[in-house]
């Protein structure tokens, strides 16, 4: 009998004792998000850090690369990546807008027969889908309209232009790093807009 309520108390004892310190642990954990804050949870997935963009070795490869392209691009009229992607696209979307522009790059053009024309095609596409994967869950937000037709007037113009739109594509693969780096990154790179020959 005496063993019953010393087992009794020291149960009450310990369930005091776990009330005392996990009651205040569970009441002050974090709730899931829920409604607008998901928003916020989405524009989070919508950026890279900032060293991805810091490796001497890739940007040099990408430069280079760009380089050589625009050596034999014929067409000097025409820009595939710059301001004119951003026009109706809200700035919490660019993320988005050049997260899909790295994709159509590197599926229709640096993975196509290209690469066997030009060195570093492979590692600069291995970077550029390695940007993609990370940002594998940015959604755009709001109305998706001046998205998608800014990115179909890209694809429409590279058609047009046939090869050369592949080979102005490469050349302009500098600018296609400075502006995902500019769009996505907590602390954008100063001149990623800037107008390269």
């Amino acid at each position: 009998m005496t063993s019953l309520k010393t087992l009794t108390k020291s149960f009450a004892g310990w369930v005091i004792f776990c009330c005392c310190c996990f009651l205040p642990l569970l009441l002050s954990s974090p709730l899931p998000l829920r409604g607008p804050g998901l928003a916020s949870t989405a524009q989070h997935a919508c950026r890279l850090r900032k060293i991805n963009f810091q490796q001497p070795y890739i940007r040099n490869r990408t430069y280079t690369l760009a380089k050589m392209a625009r050596v034999s691009d014929q067409d000097t009229d025409n820009r595939l990546i710059g301001q004119q992607l951003y026009v109706n696209v809200k700035e919490n979307n660019r993320c988005y807008m050049m997260k899909r522009i790295v994709e159509i790059v590197v599926t229709d053009v640096l993975l196509t027969k290209v690469k066997d024309q030009y060195p570093y095609v492979e590692e600069v596409a291995q970077f550029f889908a390695s940007l993609n994967s990370e940002l594998s869950r940015c959604k755009f937000s709001g109305h998706r309209e001046h998205i998608e037709r800014n990115l179909e007037e890209l694809k429409s113009k590279m058609k047009q232009l046939g090869e050369n739109g592949k080979t102005k594509a490469i050349g302009e693969l500098d600018l296609l790093f400075d502006y995902t780096e500019n769009a996505c990154t907590d602390a954008p790179k100063k001149g990623g807009n800037k107008k390269k020959n």
